[in-house]
């Protein structure tokens, strides 16, 4: 399987949206720099969502005026936001933002909990900011959220999440992102989901996300990345959570999916040892352990030296 994997980086938007300490712009820009230097190249930096809603993606409009100013350099990588609305679009255009998320669910208690709106709601809505977005020349990507269960609704029909999964798609977004945002999928779940979503929409058009709270989202990756998907998002860490998903816990660790990629020959460009700087660094910010199994044991093996450089 030598083979390439895109390894789309969530740590500074999804990963410190759930953080109660607010980590500040400057941590942040440094965060970002750190991950860019280890070789990601297609990242997550915010959202432009209400700030009392998610009161640590308030600075969003900052990063960006930081990446203006070239205090925040990305070189070859590539910033994506979340956009929720046509508001949110104005925003994300005003400073400069050319790549673009929207985000639904498959299930209608996540999503009157999530962004307020029916599934169906969510999608006309997106329509509309897809069609300005692409307008405009930006590139936007999508999201279904709890396509494998909620923590509202419960399970999710695999029959579900795709009929979700292809609305969205006919949107025009270039790649969906189907999403395990409480952390109960299985490989199994992935059968029955990823795979026909393969079929629908070809695997460029299809990313996995996956959340390890039941400790599955290695084990489910891999299956994804068996049935031919080749765009992973990743959590530097295992920083994560979602404030409108009770239980929901961190993302699949970056760490710990490079780490069995390399160990697999497959190709993903991330320097481990500099990613695992990075995160260590961001821990030390945050005060407390992050929850990647790779990081935990890359720090033990080297006492005294991971997150000074």
């Amino acid at each position: 399987m030598a083979d390439r994997i895109t390894v789309f980086e969530v740590g500074v938007r999804d990963g410190l949206q759930n953080e109660p300490s607010h980590p500040s712009t400057a941590t942040k820009i440094g965060f970002i720099q750190d991950l860019v230097a280890s070789g990601v190249r297609e990242f997550e930096l915010g959202a432009f969502v209400r700030p009392d809603r998610v009161p640590q993606m308030a600075d969003t409009e900052a990063l960006y005026r930081a990446i203006a100013a070239k205090r925040l350099k990305l070189g070859k990588a590539h910033a994506w936001s979340l956009v929720p609305n046509l508001r949110g679009l104005e925003r994300a255009i005003a400073v400069g933002a050319t790549r673009i998320a929207v985000f639904t669910a498959a299930s209608e208690g996540f999503a009157r909990n999530n962004i307020g709106m029916t599934v169906a709601q969510s999608l006309k809505e997106y329509g509309k900011v897809v069609d300005q977005a692409r307008a405009a020349g930006l590139r936007v990507r999508g999201y279904v959220s709890t396509a494998f269960g909620c923590p509202f609704d419960g399970k999710v029909a695999p029959s579900r999440a795709l009929r979700v999964i292809e609305r969205l798609a006919e949107l025009g977004v270039e790649q969906v992102s189907i999403g395990d945002t409480i952390g109960v999928a299985t490989p199994a779940g992935v059968d029955a989901v990823i795979r026909p979503a393969l079929r629908l929409l070809g695997a460029k058009r299809v990313a996995g996300h996956f959340h390890d709270t039941r400790g599955t989202a290695l084990a489910n990756s891999l299956r994804a990345i068996e049935h031919g998907v080749r765009t992973l998002d990743a959590s530097a860490g295992g920083l994560g959570g979602c404030p409108f998903a009770p239980g929901a816990t961190g993302n699949l660790a970056t760490e710990d999916l490079v780490y069995m990629l390399d160990g697999m020959g497959m190709k993903s460009g991330i320097d481990l040892d500099r990613l695992s700087q990075a995160s260590l660094r961001m821990a030390r910010k945050l005060k407390r352990p992050l929850a990647s199994r790779y990081l935990q044991a890359y720090a033990s093996s080297k006492p005294g030296k991971p997150g000074k450089a």
